[in-house]
């Protein structure tokens, strides 16, 4: 099974997986929003680094989940 089938698997199956995707789908959409803003203020930054994090930490659960499901399998 392929890292992409295993993806497919579990967002159809673990409701947790479903979360984390789309949580991770969300902060993907804002830091689309903010960054059509043609001038950043020092809140932007800050946001924009924040989303970021946030993005990073929830795609690491995920493929740690991946992982876990492949090592099962």
């Amino acid at each position: 099974m392929t890292i992409t089938e295993i993806r497919e698997e579990l967002l159809h199956r673990d409701a947790e997986f479903q979360k984390l995707a789309e949580e991770h789908a969300r902060y993907s959409t804002q830091l689309e929003q903010l960054s059509r803003t043609p001038y950043h203020n020092a809140e932007d930054l800050l946001l924009e680094s924040e989303l970021k994090k946030l993005k990073l930490r929830l795609k690491d659960e995920m493929e740690k989940r991946v992982a876990q499901y492949k090592q099962a399998s």
